[in-house]
């Protein structure tokens, strides 16, 4: 049970009964440290495996720890999500709990029944409008908040609900009402239902507590308060729990989830073994060095238990940091790409595209059809598939009959999609809506490109002439990519959100689409918002194993509004390299990203002056410290000739990358950052010298002479 865990992962294992908390960083093995806790338990007579209960966020991380379970002989211990072990409970009590009723139907979803109440309110909804009310509802059940009690709630914690609060909680009354009169219940209740059964019946809880001794909660930091509550009644008191979590990979704040009890694990269970899993398994140096650069300037309270990872995987490929003049051009580089790691022997499922939102797929859909590369859209559907942008697609066909043939083909295009009741000044509140808003917005987008680009196309004998931009041309425009993006799936490279790409991990990932105003998204507006957000591109970081793409496009179309890059990645505009794709007239920038690594571990160097010192600031020097003495006389004695301060000459940093390093060569000096042509030719022969061994006063006597 002990055989191939690092220190840390043994301490995990081997800890005794009681309260644990496993800080558990990206790759870094969280899922081999619990299963070999419980198993080494098992197998020392401490436990059963019957009285353990695990419980996790998804079916499939369920499935895989009772896989791994097995593999290391021990079964029979019940690992299942929130949901399912409550659905389970509540089975079993129902009879009794119900005093021999039958258990209520468990609804799958809540839009059907969400739509019936707002309509019982006058409220009529749309789809998207009932998935944004069904979002409120369940994030106040999961939060613990009455329907009396949303608006005061809801202000608190900066929602934006797609209504007026007083309305959200009517529909949120009503909808209790009528779930009760349809005799239903959804999984929120499902969860109250089992904290209920233990709280209130004490032959429940003991019969419950006699059953459950032992207790592994995996993705902690996604605990909202009701499961909270129902993990505290499981319990009873008891102290025999082992948490795992990584306060950096909170992303799912908007549904309910918090990271505070993670956080306040070790002051709520003062007897609490804390335990720091930071070597990454997944991941190689470079991959892990740009995830600490990202994470390191995180700010507020998930900050506090921030990991410093610890790259365990041979040296890989630097990450490639690229900027492109549009969204178009980045998604035909993505597209090439993926086909030269597919021909050099990169399975397609073994590559990922992951972006900031649904909407942005239909570039890289549109991209990749074109490439012949196989792709699948994870978590959503594809682009042309979704409800809102086929009705689009009728409504723009229609349009052709009613507006103007002389209209230009923007403007046309938004007069027909403001027929279906979509308005381009602003988008809704609610995050289904908003998202809806987006997939029209984007075909906008489409049209603007459509129209910008107008290819002479020939004809001939007779010439050539200028491609029709109309909109019943755009119409057949639209027909085609739907038609290419539509089709039969196949395992090919996963496009998905990065909300989507949480679990999961890929040989190669492009991260696209970083500009600020995507991600972050304009949405963000508080601290705590934003931080979220820098959260959400670290995890996008840590999925890549091998190979990682970072990029964005100065405009959201050719000619349009530049845009900023991420502001998580403030390196990105000073080194990636300009592709001009579709300037023709401009030779494309191929200068390399100046991003280095750590000659010492080989992590990747992003903070300036890492990179002039070519290590890592927690890797030990090498300083020469005769050599860097020589260094600091020989500056001051040319500072004082030149009568200029010293930094002037080279910087303290710089002297010690120098006495570091001990360059012999011209490429050498060049190869610290901060020195150009201009200095090697002032002082390269000067510092040459140093590093041979000569003294600042035979320098001095040799300029003397000279």
């Amino acid at each position: 049970m002990l055989a191939g865990l690092d220190p840390e992962q043994r301490t995990a294992v081997t800890a005794p009964a009681g309260p644990v908390c496993i800080l558990a960083g990206a790759g870094t093995g969280k899922t081999r440290a619990i299963t070999h806790r419980i198993a080494y338990r098992t197998s020392t007579g401490e436990i059963s495996p019957r009285h353990v209960l695990a419980v996790t966020f998804t079916a499939r991380a369920a499935a895989e720890m009772r896989a791994r379970l097995t593999g290391l002989g021990t079964a029979g211990v019940q690992a299942r999500t929130f949901h399912a072990a409550a659905l389970r409970q509540v089975r079993y009590f129902a009879p009794r709990l119900l005093e021999g009723r039958a258990m209520p139907e468990l609804v799958e979803s809540k839009g059907r029944l969400v739509a019936a109440a707002a309509g019982s309110q006058g409220l009529r909804v749309d789809r998207a409008a009932a998935r944004d009310l069904a979002s409120e509802i369940e994030w106040a059940k999961s939060s613990l908040v009455e329907p009396g009690e949303y608006a005061v709630a809801a202000a608190k914690a900066l929602r934006e609900p797609p209504y007026e609060p007083a309305r959200v909680a009517e529909v949120f009354a009503a909808y209790e009402q009528l779930k009760r009169r349809q005799g239903v219940i959804d999984f929120e209740d499902l969860l109250r239902a089992a904290v209920w059964g233990i709280e209130e019946h004490a032959d429940v809880a003991d019969q419950i507590r006699a059953q459950y001794r032992h207790f592994v909660v995996d993705e902690y930091q996604d605990v909202n308060p009701l499961q909270q509550r129902l993990l505290e009644a499981w319990l009873g008191g008891r102290d025999d729990l082992t948490v795992v979590g990584d306060a950096s990979q909170t992303i799912y704040s908007f549904t309910g989830a918090t990271s505070s009890y993670l956080i306040d694990f070790p002051r709520q269970r003062r007897d609490a073994v804390v335990v720091r899993l930071v070597r990454d398994y997944r991941s190689t140096p470079q991959v892990v060095g740009l995830a600490n650069a990202v994470i390191r300037q995180a700010r507020g309270t998930e900050a506090k238990l921030r990991l410093e990872l610890v790259g365990q995987r041979p040296a890989g490929p630097e990450p490639e940091l690229k900027i492109f003049p549009d969204e178009p051009g980045e998604a035909a580089a993505v597209a090439r790409r993926c086909r030269e790691l597919i021909a050099a022997g990169t399975p397609a499922s073994g590559i990922a595209v992951l972006f900031r939102t649904n909407a942005q797929s239909e570039a890289y859909e549109l991209a990749l059809a074109e490439a012949e590369v196989p792709y699948v859209v994870r978590g959503a559907e594809r682009f042309f598939e979704r409800s809102e942008v086929r009705g689009a697609m009728v409504a723009l066909r229609a349009a052709v009959r009613s507006i103007p043939g002389e209209t230009p083909l923007v403007e046309a295009v938004v007069e027909a999609l403001a027929a279906t009741g979509w308005s381009r000044t602003q988008p809704p509140p609610g995050g289904a809506a908003r998202e809806q808003w987006e997939a029209l917005a984007a075909l906008v987008t489409l049209a603007e490109e459509y129209a910008a680009t107008p290819e002479i196309l020939p004809i001939g004998d007779a010439g050539r002439v200028q491609r029709d931009v109309s909109l019943s041309a755009f119409n057949n425009e639209l027909a085609r990519r739907a038609e290419q993006q539509h089709a039969p799936t196949v395992a090919g490279v996963t496009l998905a959100s990065l909300h989507s790409a949480k679990g999961l991990e890929w040989d190669a990932v492009f991260l696209v689409g970083l500009a600020d105003g995507t991600l972050p998204t304009t949405y963000a507006k508080t601290a705590e918002q934003l931080e979220e957000e820098r959260r959400l591109l670290y995890v996008g970081v840590t999925r890549a194993r091998q190979v990682l793409w970072l990029s964005y496009g100065q405009s959201r179309s050719p000619g349009g509004r530049p845009r900023r890059p991420c502001r998580f990645l403030p390196q990105l505009e000073r080194s990636g390299s300009a592709e001009r794709s579709t300037d023709r007239s401009r030779k494309p920038d191929r200068r390399r990203p100046q991003v280095s690594s750590c000659r010492i571990c080989g992590t990747t160097l992003l903070a300036g002056a890492d990179r002039k010192l070519g290590r890592c600031p927690t890797c030990p020097s090498d300083l020469d410290e005769d050599l860097y003495q020589r260094l600091q006389v020989w500056r001051a004695n040319t500072a004082a000739d030149l009568k200029v301060p010293a930094y002037v000459v080279f910087t303290d940093a710089t002297l010690v990358a120098m006495a570091e390093r001990r360059p012999a060569e011209p490429a050498q000096l060049l190869a610290i950052a901060g020195i150009g042509p201009r200095k090697l030719g002032q002082y390269g022969d000067a510092v040459f010298a140093l590093v041979a061994g000569a003294s600042p006063d035979d320098l001095a006597q040799k300029n003397f002479e000279s």
